[in-house]
């Protein structure tokens, strides 16, 4: 029974996720959050969409209300969590959307699974890195490992949002310090190294699915060539560069990522 708030809890393997359902339409939507985040970066997205979907968002395991797992995560373990929760719910075919790190889980998933999936959203997600690219995230992964979160948060602030942006929400900026410094370092680290070590963008030309893929203009790390080189790969795709956003366009630009959301999934034209 959901809990308070509409919050739920599923037990998958001896790891309990936290999750919610929300809106009251009928197409099912599966939405995946990034690293470090929680199952709430997708409410200004998904109350937009509660009219026409049903929305499972769920917080990663070591992430949010869901256990802080140890250990080594590997990307498989998170695509059988989205699987579980999907059927724990009674989802047996779905869109997916998948934001960053989230947006590799739904590569994965599209590759493994593709029978259960209608659509495909990857938003703010990295594919085919240049060697400099890996050189950089690496380096990342690497201050992270060595406990430098706070430092690290400072310094992604200005790569996910626009200044512009931060000086209008300094309470929301506030809100999401607050939230980042709830993550345990660890279960941060072990996260981002997934997202630092995966790159599927040999692989995604396999990809059968109708996809969406979309990133900010002057997001560094998910970055347009990436997006181009998705929709390059992924034959039936279509791709959306969104002029003056950075990464973090859940936050920054929940309506303009929901518009376009709807449009592509409510699109008869690209059902298979």
């Amino acid at each position: 029974m959901p809990g308070q708030h509409g919050y739920s809890a599923l037990t998958v393997r001896g790891v309990e996720l936290n999750y919610r359902l929300q809106g009251s339409g009928s197409r099912p939507l599966v939405c995946i959050h990034g690293v470090g985040s929680y199952l709430e970066a997708w409410d200004g997205v998904a109350s937009r969409l509660g009219d026409a979907f049903r929305v499972l968002t769920f917080d990663l395991r070591g992430h949010g209300r869901s256990s802080r797992v140890k250990g080594r995560y590997e990307i498989d373990e998170f695509v059988g969590d989205v699987l579980a929760l999907a059927a724990h719910v009674g989802f047996e075919r779905f869109d997916l959307a998948g934001f960053s790190l989230g947006g590799l889980i739904a590569q994965r998933l599209a590759l493994t699974h593709p029978d259960v999936l209608k659509k495909l959203v990857l938003l703010s997600t990295v594919a085919g890195r240049t060697p400099e690219e890996r050189e950089r995230v690496a380096a990342r992964l690497a201050a992270l490992q060595a406990g430098e979160q706070g430092a690290h948060y400072d310094a992604s602030l200005s790569r996910w949002l626009t200044e512009a942006f931060q000086a209008r929400h300094p309470e929301l900026v506030s809100q999401l310090r607050a939230r980042n410094a709830e993550n345990d370092p660890t279960c941060y680290a072990a996260a981002y190294r997934v997202l630092a070590q995966t790159d599927f963008g040999g692989f995604i030309d396999q990809i059968k699915t109708p996809t969406l893929i979309a990133t900010g203009e002057e997001d560094e790390g998910s970055n347009p060539r990436m997006a181009n080189y998705m929709h390059q790969c992924i034959r039936n795709s279509s791709v959306a560069i969104l002029p003056g956003l950075r990464h973090s366009i859940l936050i920054e630009a929940p309506d303009t990522v929901a518009a376009m959301m709807r449009r592509f999934l409510l699109d008869q034209h690209e059902e298979r």
